[in-house]
Order: C-alpha cells, then structure tokens, then sequence
C-alpha cells in the first residue's frame, strides 16, 4: 500500500467500512469452505486446525542416523489434550507449538532409548487428535482422518528421502498404532516385502483389518518375519477398554513370545526398584493378564482401574528391545540363504 492510498484510507470512513465489510465477506468465504473440506462434516465440524506438517523440514522429525542396516519407524500416542486456537477449541495438536512439541518429544526419546538399540529411528511429529477425542469411539473415528493423513505424508516423504531402500521395523503405540495399521493396509507388496515386523502396542487388530490386507499377519513366535505384534496389558478381562482392545483378535506375550496361557515372570524396571510380576495371554480375550502389579494413578478420559494401557511401553520394553534385534538377526539370515550359490567373478565363477 503506497502513501497516497494509506493517506485515503485513513481519512475516508467510508472506504475503511468497505475495507472491514470485503474482510468479513472473505471471512465468510473461507470458513465455508473449511466447513466443507474432507475432513468434516455438516454434523458435527472438527473445529480450527493447526498448520499442516511440511516433512521436508528436519524440525518435524526425530532422527537418529546410526548407520544400522535395518530402521525402525515409530508412531507416538496422544500426547495431547484439547487447546485454544484462536479463542476456539482445537482438538489436534500443534506440532509448531513449543509446549505440544515438547510433550510429543519425550515419548519419542525414550522410546528411542528403550527400543531402538542399534537401529536407525525415525518418529514424525503430526497433528494427533486430542486425548479428549477418545471419549467415544464415533467421536475419535471422525476427528483420526487429520492425524491418518499427516502419518501417511511422512512415510511417504521417508520411504522417498530416508529410507534408502533398507528393511525396515513398524511401531506405533495407542493412536500411533492405529495410524500404523493404516500404513500397512495401503502399504504396496514392493514395499511390505521389505517389512520386518510391525508392532501394534496397546490397541486392537480386528478381524476386519486381517480380512483387508493379506500383509497383516500374526506373529507366532520370536522370529517369525513380516508379522504383526500386538499386546493389550490389563489385570483381568473385565478391566478391558473398549476403544482400544475390543474386537482384538492378536495376542501374543512380548516377554515368552508365545500364544499359549504360559505365564512367565518378567522385571518392571524403575527408577527407585525393581518389581517383578508375570504376564500371560488369555486366548478367549486375546488379552495379557499380568498379576503382581500395583497401578499408582488412572489414565485420563479412558482410564480404568486394572487396566494398563499406560504402561505398554515401560512394563516390556528391554524383551521387545531383544526382539526387535532378533528378528533384524533373522531377516539377515534370511537374506544370506537367499543369495545365489554362484556369484560371478572376473574370468569366471566361483561357488
């Protein structure tokens, strides 16, 4: 705007009105377009929406490029409550916002430090849907469309820029897990062929998901490849959630790795002390009992006494840390029978 225009507008209170009147018009313009983006409904609108993730930028990632021969790409769970944007209830999280960022980035250091072991680690920040999302299963489904699409972005922006064609480990944990699934179900084979195994922590593998993709398969044991783990924690069926476990028809025990009631005792390590306790799989509820443990506090929202689900990733991690390195172990022998048993040199072949 030039001098001689601010100078006009300025001193004209009819141009400024028309001014603030073309404003809200857009305004109007634009909200109805929001109110019918694919993301919403007449029904019931998803509300303001941060700033969508440009995965191009090494900010909206943690990284850790060690030179391993296998990946692991991890999905983190909610990590975030409802906010205000703008004066208005948002109902994802901000993944530019410092305070989000910082909670997301927690559970993606220590699983890092938990899992990864000599493994390269990528874990993209997105615009997960709130903790208050889970309050009903309608309300989530409705609101995960914004978080399932941003995931399905940084994989691809992974497969296309980081992986480098190298196997690789899936993990998702609660909300991760269920943007996880989505990645294998529209997963290619070319792709799926290179796929370790995929952990699904803490949430539900349906009949429905097996019958729609022939990659998602249950693991059998400790080394099986290209399969699915999945493992629910709860004190006895009946302390079961819902949302997160119902229609589970996946069970195995990431301490024994079998599918049997074979209960086996395992170490909760913790700052303070270590406590012992056992855990065993319930075919009928294709859940894991443990027994022995003392739960100090309730999750939000979808809390319930005996249930675990909050500690999925602290009660097992060093046996799924010895697992994940076993299967990369087995997938590297798998690779080395398949090699051709002659293998051309110069002036000819050598067996």
């Amino acid at each position: 705007m030039d001098d001689e225009m601010r100078n006009t507008s300025t001193r004209s209170p009819r141009l400024r009105q028309l001014l603030v009147l073309c404003v809200l018009l857009w305004g109007v313009a634009a909200h109805s377009t929001f109110l019918t983006s694919p993301f919403s409904s007449p029904q019931d609108d998803l509300g303001p929406l941060p700033d969508e993730p440009d995965y191009s930028d090494p900010s909206l990632w943690f990284m850790r490029e060690r030179g391993g021969v296998a990946d692991l790409f991890y999905i983190i769970s909610t990590e975030t409550g409802d906010h205000l944007q703008g004066g208005d209830t948002c109902h994802f999280a901000d993944i530019y916002d410092d305070e989000m960022r910082f909670a997301m980035l927690r559970e993606m250091a220590a699983v890092d430090s938990f899992y990864s072991g000599s493994l390269n680690y990528y874990s993209p920040y997105y615009r997960q849907a709130s903790m208050q999302s889970w309050a009903t299963e309608e309300m989530a489904l409705h609101r995960l469309p914004v978080p399932l699409a941003d995931v399905a972005q940084s994989w691809e922006f992974y497969l296309a820029h980081y992986n480098q064609g190298r196997p690789f480990i899936l993990a998702g944990f609660s909300q991760g897990a269920h943007a996880m699934m989505a990645l294998i179900k529209s997963m290619p084979d070319s792709v799926a062929s290179r796929m370790i195994a995929a952990y699904a922590i803490g949430y539900k593998v349906t009949q429905a998901d097996v019958d729609a993709c022939a990659n998602i398969r249950p693991a059998q044991g400790p080394t099986d490849l290209g399969v699915t783990i999945c493992f629910n924690s709860v004190k006895s069926p009946e302390c079961a959630i819902p949302i997160v476990s119902g229609g589970n028809i996946l069970c195995i025990n990431p301490v024994n790795w079998r599918t049997d009631t074979l209960s086996t005792p395992f170490v909760l390590y913790g700052r303070r002390h270590n406590d012992t306790l056992s855990v065993r799989c319930d075919p009928q509820s294709q859940l894991l009992l443990v027994e022995g443990y003392e739960e100090k506090y309730l999750m939000p929202v979808i809390g319930r006494k005996g249930n675990y689900h909050n500690m999925e990733l602290k009660f097992y991690y060093p046996y799924i840390r010895r697992n994940m390195a076993d299967r990369v172990a087995a997938w590297q022998r798998q690779r080395q029978v398949r090699r051709p048993l002659l293998q051309p040199v110069r002036g000819g072949l050598i067996r």
